[in-house]
């Protein structure tokens, strides 16, 4: 007698495994390498440095989904999941690496603490899924796209407007720079409206391409050193020395760790409604050990923490292949792609007014994730959620929007007043406890679900 088995792990043939699972990297793969593009402009990362992180960032995003598809003993879901560099250690990671006692050594030290701290902690997140209704996640994810928004405003004028010897940036605001990035918004709008199935799904992408082809006619980009990159590269742990573990750089990640993986509560309880498979204790458990042990691998390749991307949860919603192996199919592409120095130096080639546009469309999209969110909380019966969200999306633009405030604290203080991401995080948290005190366990985990199907949405 035949057992019927699951569409989970029902195994398709090999070449429709192959071309699905490469539509989950074509439909991540701009999201994936905007963060270390990001922080490679922030910390002013000679171009050979960003080609080593880029590798590394889908060479282990790859390794995790994998993890989480197929499994390891106590570790993934084994579940359709994609994961890749998670947008909440931006900001955290900026600040670190800043720092000239700890730059990247500093950062990978305080991503491998994050990462033991998460697969530790994992057990425990049922308990302290209460402290993260709603209305607490929402704010964060809010705060979080805004404060992001002005790198991709800055991008799309041609770069930060100070040099890194603190005079003014005679090339920024460059009508031609304006120009392409205008243009490249416009295609993924377009794209985005008009297009259907695969083709809207990477639209972003395109555009970039797009602004790309642009970029290089006009001579804006330097490809001349193409020939002396490899075309074949493997990926060397600790390849910027030996991490440095700095205690309040460790405090700052993980938080960013208990942060991401509050949102990856959401979005397996979500995936398990999804694919009719629910989401037990046991298997959130491993998901979320996964997202620890991708932190720590990150942190000795040279990479990032990791979490499951929610617009491939929504391909999976739009496409109706539940199969775990087409996610599987997908980390093995990723692996396979970082291992292609050749195709990195290209991405670390793009000018920053190239990416603009598609990097104020994405953290646009973070910032409406929290909107949706918040739209799913009753402000209309409860009153104190409006004061918990109000008052922490307030907070944590404080950086952002007035650097000096904190100005005159202690030093030891500034990885937490310097991050609005953290600032809001800590308020919402305190504020909901002030005002809606903690639910019941049945209650949050049925919070995380509706919330993170309605950010995805």
């Amino acid at each position: 007698m035949s057992v019927e088995v699951h569409e989970v792990d029902r195994k398709l043939p090999p070449v429709r495994t192959a071309v699905l699972g490469f539509q989950h990297v074509l439909v991540m793969y701009s999201a994936c390498v905007v963060v270390p593009l990001i922080l490679g402009a922030a910390l002013n990362l000679p171009k050979e440095h960003l080609i080593i992180i880029l590798s590394a960032d889908l060479f282990v995003a790859g390794i995790v989904s994998l993890i989480q598809s197929l499994g390891l003993p106590g570790f993934g879901m084994r579940m359709p999941v994609m994961m890749g560099v998670t947008f909440t250690s931006i900001a955290p990671m900026i600040a670190i690496g800043t720092n000239p006692a700890l730059g990247l050594p500093g950062i990978y030290g305080a991503i491998i603490a994050s990462g033991i701290f998460g697969i530790l902690f994992a057990p425990l997140m049922g308990r302290f899924l209460r402290l993260f209704p709603a209305v607490v996640t929402g704010s964060v994810l809010l705060v979080i796209g805004i404060s992001l928004m002005k790198v991709g405003i800055d991008w799309a004028a041609g770069g930060p407007p100070l040099l890194p010897d603190g005079s003014p940036n005679p090339k920024y605001g460059s009508p031609v720079y304006l120009f392409i990035s205008f243009g490249e918004l416009v295609l993924i709008l377009m794209l985005s409206r008009f297009a259907r199935g695969f083709l809207a799904n990477v639209a972003v992408l395109v555009g970039i391409a797009a602004g790309f082809l642009a970029a290089l006619a006009i001579g804006e980009i330097n490809l001349s050193e193409w020939s002396q990159t490899p075309w074949l590269a493997l990926i060397r742990p600790f390849a910027f020395g030996m991490p440095v573990f700095d205690p309040l750089a460790i405090v700052s990640m993980c938080l960013v760790m208990l942060v991401t993986m509050v949102e990856s509560t959401g979005m397996f309880l979500a995936l398990g409604t999804i694919v009719d498979r629910p989401t037990t204790p046991p298997r959130l458990v491993k998901g979320l050990r996964a997202d620890g042990l991708g932190a720590v691998l990150g942190g000795m390749f040279n990479a990032f923490p990791y979490t499951s991307f929610s617009q491939n949860i929504g391909l999976v919603t739009l496409t109706g292949v539940k199969s775990r192996y087409v996610c599987a199919a997908g980390g093995f592409i990723l692996v396979a792609l970082g291992l292609f120095p050749k195709l990195a130096y290209v991405v670390a080639s793009t000018p920053p007014f190239v990416l603009g546009s598609a990097a104020l469309v994405m953290f646009a999209m973070v910032a409406m994730m929290g909107v949706r969110i918040l739209s799913t909380v009753d402000f209309e019966k409860n009153q104190g959620s409006v004061l918990v969200a109000a008052v922490s999306v307030g907070v944590g633009m404080i950086p952002m929007l007035a650097p000096d405030f904190f100005a005159h604290l202690p030093g030891w203080t500034s990885i937490i007043t310097e991050s609005g991401i953290i600032l809001a995080t800590l308020c919402a948290i305190l504020l909901n406890l002030l005002f809606n005190g903690l639910a019941s366990d049945q209650a949050a985990e049925a919070e995380a679900r509706r919330s993170a199907l309605a950010a995805e949405a």
